[in-house]
């Protein structure tokens, strides 16, 4: 058979990975050889296939193909993520389109629609992983909301549930207005702002029996010799009418609604003459009472912080600390609420600006200055400012894990490649705060928790169970319900964070939860590799690592390999409003799988960001060429 000169990869690559498909080749089954196992990080199921799975799944095959050829027996685990804030999103949008509203539809129906969605789209990213020339074995697919999966999330959670370790409980936390469901600290990206610091004036509630004016100031006065005479007049704010006023600093003034005090440092001797007084909450005309609390930073600002328990979680712990009224000014699009009283049904943002000409009109608003700060937005709805807010949600207790989690890493028992991820990692979990695992979401996995009828007013019950039919037994056992029945439970609404499923991916996935100690997860547990980026070792990596330990007893992988970002020659992260993102199946229909595999490998440094430049797969279609001509001679 005489071959051609130049090698052609769309003539040879789909055949012979067809050839392996067609004899089975990838697929593992235990046996008395030396396991070595690769679980996926799983994609989205609402993803389709750009150069960062490019990269990762390179370096996976070249691990796993070069375990093959040492004689082990490889078996590298497909599967993708249920990705339910991601997935619900594109759902409802897709129904939009209809002119269907999601409050329209019951959650039954809904979910038909989303597991419609999910069958049309959801294999899409594995596909194209084939055509990369992935060695995985594709028997073994899974997904996080299958059966197997999926009933292993809630016997997780009515176990750790059962050892005290999830409660429930209203905490503030991170909201996202766009997908209305809350998020977990690890879901919130922190972006540099120009924004504004808004000077707000707070008067003094003259009528309220405070001590005269005058002999106030001479206190005030006396009280702070030590000030320069200059900056007296920031320490007595008086109008042109002699009414006194506080000046309150904030780059948020469309929460005034919602305050319900103002905080001093009792050490400070600027604000001394407002000890014991109260405010009056510009344009909302609400008397607040001044307290005192050494949290407030003397040297920041004025020294006067306005108090929004609802919406702050600094503010939420003084307001708990001084026994605040909590007033909740924003629905869960983040739109003013009733509760506001004014700018009732406007969007948070368009408060801001027309707040800010109100109060200057009211001559409440003293100066606006320019402020740089850190404004939190969500991981998932890239143009979407989170609102801290403050609901019911379900928590996992996590210095249990911390603690059982950090050691094997900084011992490197479990070795992180780079070692530097070692200080970010022990930085994360010496600082660890309890999981928000609670979703408002329908797409998902149904938090296992069925309330029982109260009277109103009466302090919630409820049981958790893996079905209906155990929390009937349990609720029947409590006092006053013996004769409840199935019908009356309320099965909890709220589905869990997706996370909260991937965790176990590593056990789970050769059915370890369900099925403790059987012949897979003997076998190929724990792991070898795993090959991921770093901007999840907090979302996935470090919890896996807990799971591991919780439910197996060891680690659930030998070593951590990070990736870096693929970045464009230039620098610049890849992204498709830059247009700097290539599609990597044209790149492959150009060059060919392995010569685009090799170019991206090229520039691909351990835990360093890749500088890609196309260029690099015409080197790697080239060494294929000569690697061709060499099997020709």
């Amino acid at each position: 058979m005489s071959l051609a000169s130049t090698y052609i990869p769309a003539e040879v690559e789909e055949k012979w990975y067809e050839y392996w498909m067609k004899n089975n080749l990838f697929h593992s089954e235990p046996d008395e050889r030396e396991p070595y196992t690769i679980v996926i990080p799983p994609p989205n199921v609402t993803g389709v296939l750009h150069m960062g799975h490019m990269l990762n799944n390179t370096i996976q095959d070249i691990l796993v193909r070069h375990a093959r050829m040492l004689g082990k027996n490889a078996c590298w685990v497909p599967g993708t993520d249920h990705a339910s804030i991601a997935t619900e999103a594109k759902v409802v949008k897709k129904l939009a389109e209809q002119g269907i509203k999601k409050s329209d539809l019951t959650r039954e129906e809904f979910l038909k629609h989303a597991w419609e969605w999910t069958d049309e789209h959801g294999g899409i990213i594995l596909k194209q992983l084939r055509k990369l020339g992935a060695s995985c074995d594709w028997d073994r697919t899974s997904f996080t909301m299958d059966e197997v999966r999926s009933e292993s999330v809630i016997k997780v959670f009515c176990d750790l549930y059962n050892k005290g370790l999830i409660y429930r409980g209203l905490r503030m936390v991170n909201w996202d207005p766009k997908a209305q469901t809350a998020l977990s600290n690890e879901e919130v990206i922190y972006k540099e702002e120009k924004s504004k610091l808004y000077y707000l004036k707070y008067y003094v509630d003259e009528a309220a029996g405070s001590t005269d004016g005058e002999e106030a100031d001479a206190v005030t006065l006396a009280a702070t010799d030590a000030f320069d005479p200059t900056v007296k007049h920031q320490i007595l704010h008086r109008d042109a009418e002699g009414r006194r006023y506080a000046v309150v600093a904030t780059t948020r003034p469309e929460t005034i609604m919602g305050d319900t005090a103002m905080c001093i440092n009792p050490k400070d001797p600027k604000n001394t003459w407002l000890k014991g007084k109260n405010v009056i909450v510009p344009l909302v005309n609400r008397v607040i009472p001044v307290i005192e609390d050494r949290y407030v930073e003397i040297e920041f600002g004025t020294g006067c912080l306005k108090v929004t328990p609802a919406h702050d979680t600094n503010d939420y712990m003084l307001g708990k600390t001084h026994n605040l009224e909590t007033i909740d000014i924003f629905n869960a699009d983040a739109t003013i609420s009733e509760a506001a009283g004014i700018y009732v049904g406007m969007d948070r943002m368009e408060v801001r600006a027309q707040i800010a000409k109100d109060l200057a009109e009211a001559g409440l608003l003293e100066k606006v200055e320019d402020y740089d700060n850190k404004v939190g937005y969500s991981e998932r709805n890239a143009d979407t400012a989170v609102e801290p807010r403050l609901c019911m949600q379900w928590f996992l207790r996590m210095q249990h894990f911390a603690d059982i989690a950090l050691p094997p890493v900084m011992e490197d028992r479990l070795k992180f490649y780079p070692t530097k991820y070692k200080t970010t990692y022990n930085n994360w979990l010496a600082n660890i705060q309890d999981w928000c695992i609670s979703r408002q979401l329908w797409w998902g996995h149904r938090i296992p928790a069925y309330f029982l009828p109260v009277a109103e007013g009466a302090e919630e019950k409820f049981v958790v169970a893996e079905t209906r039919e155990e929390a009937l037994k349990l609720a029947q056992a409590i006092p006053g319900y013996e004769n409840i029945t199935a019908e009356e439970l309320r099965h909890d609404e709220d589905a869990l964070d997706t996370w909260f499923s991937s965790w176990l991916w590593p056990i789970s996935l050769f059915n370890g939860i369900l099925d403790p100690g059987n012949k897979e997860i003997s076998y190929y547990y724990p792991t070898n590799d795993l090959v991921t980026g770093p901007d999840i070792i907090f979302f996935w990596v470090a919890r896996m690592i807990m799971a591991g330990y919780e439910y197996q007893g060891e680690m659930p992988f030998k070593n951590v390999y990070f990736t870096g970002i693929v970045r464009d020659k230039l620098g610049r992260k890849m992204s498709k409003s830059l247009g700097n993102s290539p599609d990597p199946l044209d790149l492959i229909a150009r060059y060919g799988a392995d010569g685009v595999r090799m170019g991206i490998m090229l520039s691909a440094p351990a835990g360093n960001d890749i500088l890609f430049d196309e260029s690099l797969c015409e080197q790697g279609r080239n060494f294929c060429n000569k690697i061709w001509n060499a099997f020709r001679l």
